[in-house]
């Protein structure tokens, strides 16, 4: 063989060897539908026990199972539930990596793994019941996802029907459930998934699944995650162990109807009118450094954009969106920009300190007019870990917007997608209190106490006038004050159960609560779920 023969010849063994191996692993976003997983690693970071940057969600497969691998490297610091935690969870994320032939692995419907290729198969199935002086309120899924490896590539899917009756989470509520009604019927289907590559520092895909961003426990704020899921393109890279850098760019539906690319269909069946929607993008970058450890510093911007294509100024991922927005967009109404702030704290041993800030609109001049007020929304909060006993976590969470955020004037400009708003399940002129106290008493149990005051201010959208001084909660509209306990309990991994008990009243407007939890109503919650 020739020089250059020989050199090709051994570049190719090395891309075999390499894509092969677990040198550069593979990524597949896990769901925040699990939360035991997730509170389990926020538990072993406030404990410092690990290292996480929980203002971007959700995580990969990979990084949980690199988390819990560095925790079992601890031990010794971590109590004997938390241990029998800790070995729970590698029964499922151990798949990520080759372990030893005493590894118990979780029960999988389909599990299948040799040097180049891998996939996992498992049912979707659950239901839950509500019951109080409204009557039955019921919800049921069924479905399968799966996900795996191939090489430097991973892919997962997940496909599920949902049946709900009555609809508990329609657009105009305010209320934590999952979006994606976009029918406003009692049944729909919901598919998620995508494909990544992966490399040593980095990965990249194109997704449809939930984005959630700002540290929280009880609502995110820049993006809540509690919308319809939408096609996204993700850029995630981690050169440095200082650094992280996230990226998005995505199609939303903007249920805004273009007359001009609409048209008559007329055939055997009749007459119809062929409706085509307005195109509607979103693109969002956050960076965070971390210049003390245990210490985590991000920002970043995003903007709603419209327009027959994408606009490929807003594929370049670190760009400041609403500068280039006004080059665009010069003498005209501009898209719809924001720009966020989250800081995270765990420099505390068992105590995690957060606040962030979410600008949809912000004018220098107006920080100093007691008259008009900037649009934004902004959080605070703690929660301490293993205090004043192993176990117990004690939260409280402050959120406070002020009027017209995640609102806007144009339509297909709104920072929603089929309707439902991409920030804070409270929309605009809201604030809202939350305090719980979490115990485990045992692996993968949770009992939980918690209290919620929420209350919410004229719609000025709504309402009309000028844009610019509209006072923040001049008046209360609707009210939610709800105290709640709640046991949960993941029998084998990803089989929950559980059952609680909430005395709550809701007062105000009637078209921002489900009318089955409106008024005063102690209501009792049982179910069960394999599978998100």
């Amino acid at each position: 063989m020739t020089i250059l023969k020989k050199s090709i010849f051994i570049i190719f063994l090395l891309n075999i060897f390499i894509s092969n191996t677990n040198l550069f692993a593979q990524e597949v976003p896990h769901s925040v539908r699990n939360t035991g997983v997730y509170d389990f690693l926020d538990e072993l970071a406030n404990k410092q026990i690990i290292e996480i940057n929980s203002a971007v969600k959700p995580y990969s497969r990979l990084f949980i199972s690199n988390r819990l691998k560095e925790a079992d490297l601890k031990r010794d610091l971590l109590t004997a539930r938390q241990q029998k935690e800790l070995d729970f969870y590698l029964r499922d994320f151990g798949k990520e990596y080759q372990m030893g032939k005493d590894w118990k692995k979780r029960l999988d419907l389909l599990y299948y793994r040799d040097s180049l290729f891998s996939l996992t198969v498992n049912p979707i199935l659950g239901g839950e019941l509500f019951t109080n002086s409204s009557g039955k309120a019921t919800y049921w899924r069924n479905g399968v996802e799966a996900h795996g490896y191939i090489g430097k590539w991973g892919f997962y899917a997940s496909l599920r029907d949902n049946h709900e009756d009555p609809l508990l989470g329609n657009p105009e509520y305010r209320t934590k459930r999952d979006g994606g009604h976009i029918k406003i019927t009692t049944d729909w289907s919901d598919m998620q998934g995508g494909v990544t590559y992966s490399w040593k520092w980095g990965n990249i895909g194109v997704v449809k699944d939930r984005v959630q961003w700002g540290d929280n426990y009880n609502g995110a704020n820049i993006f809540g995650g509690n919308n319809p899921t939408f096609v996204q393109l993700k850029l995630k890279i981690s050169p440095v162990k200082w650094f992280d850098f996230n990226y998005l760019h995505g199609w939303l539906n903007s249920m805004v109807v273009d007359s001009s690319n609409s048209f008559w269909v007329m055939n055997s069946y009749g007459t119809e009118y062929r409706k085509v929607y307005h195109k509607k993008y979103v693109a969002a970058n956050m960076f965070t450094f971390i210049p003390l450890k245990n210490l985590n510093i991000s920002f970043g911007n995003s903007i709603i954009y419209d327009n027959e294509n994408v606009n490929p100024a807003y594929l370049i991922p670190i760009f400041f969106y609403k500068s280039v927005d006004h080059s665009l967009t010069s003498g005209i109404n501009n898209m719809n920009s924001q720009m966020f702030i989250n800081i995270s704290s765990r420099q505390i041993k068992n105590v995690h300190l957060y606040a962030d800030l979410f600008f949809d609109e912000l004018s220098v001049s107006r920080i100093t007019r007691s008259d008009e007020w900037n649009f934004l929304s902004y959080k605070a909060g703690f929660r301490l870990t293993d205090l004043p006993f192993s176990n117990l976590s004690f939260t409280t969470e402050f959120t406070y917007t002020y009027p017209l955020t995640y609102q806007h004037n144009v339509p297909t400009t709104t920072f929603e997608t089929a309707n439902f708003n991409l920030g804070h399940y409270l929309k605009d002129n809201s604030r809202e209190w939350y305090v719980a106290f979490d115990y485990h008493p045992i692996r993968a149990m949770d009992l939980n106490i918690f209290f919620i005051d929420a209350i919410r201010g004229p719609d000025y959208n709504e309402l009309g006038g000028t844009r610019v001084g509209n006072p923040p909660l001049a008046s209360i509209e609707w009210h939610n004050t709800t105290f709640g306990l709640k046991a949960s309990y993941q029998v084998i991994n990803d089989l929950y159960t559980w059952f609680s008990a909430t005395s709550g009243n809701i007062r105000g407007d009637k078209r921002w609560s489900p009318e089955y939890f409106y008024g005063e109503r102690n209501t009792i919650n049982f179910g069960v779920t394999v599978g998100f």
